[in-house]
């Protein structure tokens, strides 16, 4: 039966066992500190202790009779031999991945652990009435949200499903436009009372704004839409969203932010109302594997629904 599954699957040679002169379980350990940096951001990521990874690492260098790593500092660096196996190692990683999806796609239970990837401020604001109805409709599902601004892996399973504005372009991942956000200029009036209220677009240069993230990218962003800005605009910033959202509720400078947030928090000001919003699309990520997933089809066609609803508007 097995030599009849290969056959109808293409697959005629056995591999020669013998051939494969390390363990696998090293391998991964050495692709995590390859792509971490050191033994010790290599063993938080793999939940692991740094000795049993140092280890690890001096048996496979032993059993391949190589030295992958150069010892700079505290850190670790990649022989020339070294990065060349990594690129082996990491197809491997991808491959079990892609392993792992094939059989979690499977699953046509409704329970069990399911991770969604979004902004902090989504994951504040926008998520919980969604969770809530998720609870409701399949209590036996274990949500663990990743509130993170940068882009998660699905191919990696670090989440099953993003919510993100921007279109991935991997071919394995399936997109959905959902809705299309807009944000506005706001402050509070206590920032108003000590710094004055703008008069027109170009007199946001000389006012204090909170950045969410890098402020280099804001400005970068704002300069398109002829609002120019330099870092002396930006005293505080945080990559937290919530954080720095907060800030602005304190009066502590100017922000654009997501209309839908700003009506959860009467008092703010919308400043220079002319301004047209900033507009940007919302779309949804899952893995097409996955997305065959009872599991999976739920989350997503419920956050496909209940989140173009709670902005009043529909995506394409």
């Amino acid at each position: 039966m097995k030599i009849a599954y290969f056959r109808k699957s293409g697959i005629h040679k056995r591999m020669d066992w013998t051939t494969v002169a390390f363990d696998w379980n090293h391998a991964r350990s050495f692709l995590a500190i390859a792509e971490e940096g050191s033994l010790s951001a290599a063993a938080r990521a793999l939940k692991q202790t740094q000795p049993t990874l140092g280890r690890q690492l001096t048996a496979l260098e032993t059993e391949l009779g190589l030295v992958l790593f150069e010892r700079v500092g505290r850190g670790l660096t990649l022989t020339p031999t070294g990065a060349s196996l990594a690129q082996h190692v990491t197809a491997m990683r991808d491959a079990a991945a892609q392993f792992s999806l094939a059989a979690s796609g499977r699953s046509d239970l409704i329970e069990g652990p399911i991770a969604i990837t979004a902004s902090d401020i989504s994951s504040a604001y926008l998520l919980p009435p969604v969770l809530t109805e998720l609870a409701r409709i399949a209590p036996k599902l274990h949500v663990n949200i990743i509130a993170a601004n940068d882009v998660r892996d699905l191919l990696r399973r670090e989440a099953d499903i993003a919510i993100r504005h921007v279109r991935p372009t991997e071919p394995e991942l399936i997109a959905r436009l959902i809705a299309n956000g807009s944000g506005r200029l706001v402050c509070t009036q206590s920032y108003l009372d000590r710094c004055g209220t703008p008069t027109d677009i170009t007199d946001l240069s000389n006012h204090e704004f909170i950045g969410f993230g890098e402020p280099q990218q804001t400005i970068d962003y704002l300069k398109n839409l002829d609002i120019h800005l330099s870092l002396q605009n930006f005293k505080v910033h945080c990559d937290n969203g919530v954080v720095s959202w907060e800030m602005v509720r304190a009066g502590m400078g100017l922000a654009f932010m997501d209309s839908r947030v700003v009506e959860k928090f009467p008092g703010l000001i919308h400043v220079l109302p002319e301004l047209a919003p900033i507009e940007y699309p919302i779309w949804l990520t899952t893995h097409r594997e996955l997305h065959t997933s009872q599991k999976i089809r739920l989350v997503f066609d419920l956050l496909a629904k209940m989140i173009p609803d709670a902005m009043g508007e529909r995506g394409n």
